[in-house]
């Protein structure tokens, strides 16, 4: 064997070390044919690359590959098991604790997301991030009193989280708080007035104030911005309704079934003025514009 060695100038190597190598050469084909899949839309045969690599060697950047194609195909349980598994081997990682509550948040899953946000707690209790997430569980479990004691928490540990605020107008408004509710919509009308979501929260809370003029404005402004916005379509048809303008009631009323025939699919097509009537009592008592 030495005279070999000598010979050739190289050194050989053992049955253990050939499957070692030729392991790693099949972990990183699997790791790699993985990442192509996903950079194509083929998360299915991503997520086989994935755990086969896996079956050679527990690496984290293939755990986390895995997680996210999970969410691309929907498999949100399953996601959650990979960034728990993730989390183990990372404990002081509070993203990972991050992405597995906002996946659960996907799932509708607030007691998930409770205990998930607990524990990121416990890792970083100054991250605004955190209290975001466990305000949208204590919302999703009619916790309104402790959602916004966490959106308050996170705006204090960073004024300029504009997410904390919207959501916090968005609860205030529903519990009918205008005045707290307003503090909140003026200042993302100053800084995100092109947001859709944000001009959405100052028309409801205009229309929460009574003030439905400047409410019409800014659903119309809304319908401008996306002309599909269905809320939009809807509130701005039952203020019109409610104020007496039937003609341009019954035209929102119209793009609504136009644009969500299945939400609305047992109205008619009788348009004579007592069906017209009729209907549009029905499809602008539908929908609570004040809901989350």
């Amino acid at each position: 064997m030495g005279f070999r060695k000598t010979l050739l100038g190289g050194v050989d190597e053992t049955p253990e070390e050939d499957k070692k190598n030729a392991d790693a050469k099949q972990f990183d084909l699997l790791k790699y044919d993985g990442v192509k899949a996903m950079r194509i839309g083929q998360f299915d045969y991503a997520v086989k690359c994935y755990r086969e690599a896996l079956k050679i060697q527990d690496d984290l950047e293939v755990r986390d590959y895995l997680s996210q194609a999970l969410i691309r195909q929907g498999q949100l349980a399953e996601a959650i098991t990979e960034l728990k598994a993730l989390y183990q081997q990372t404990p002081d990682n509070v993203e990972v604790l991050l992405q597995a509550a906002h996946v659960a948040y996907m799932q509708e899953d607030y007691d998930e997301m409770d205990t998930l946000c607990q524990q990121a707690l416990q890792v970083d209790e100054t991250h605004p991030r955190v209290h975001y997430l466990y305000a949208q569980a204590c919302a999703g479990r009619g916790d309104i009193i402790g959602a916004i004691a966490r959106l308050t928490k996170a705006v204090v540990l960073d004024p300029d989280f504009a997410d904390a605020r919207l959501l916090r107008a968005q609860v205030l408004t529903k519990m009918g708080e205008v005045k707290g509710a307003k503090e909140d919509v003026d200042w993302l009308m100053a800084r995100h007035a092109d947001h859709e979501d944000v001009v959405l929260a100052a028309a409801r809370l205009a229309q929460a104030e009574g003030q439905a003029d400047e409410a019409l404005q800014l659903y119309t402004r809304l319908i401008d911005m996306n002309p599909f916005h269905l809320e939009a379509y809807h509130e701005r048809g039952r203020l019109r309704y409610e104020a007496g303008d039937k003609q341009g009631a019954e035209e929102d009323m119209q793009k609504l079934l136009e644009l969500n025939p299945n939400e609305l699919a047992d109205v008619s097509g009788d348009y004579s003025a007592e069906g017209v009537e009729q209907h549009m009592k029905r499809v602008y008592s539908a929908i609570n514009p004040f809901g989350l």
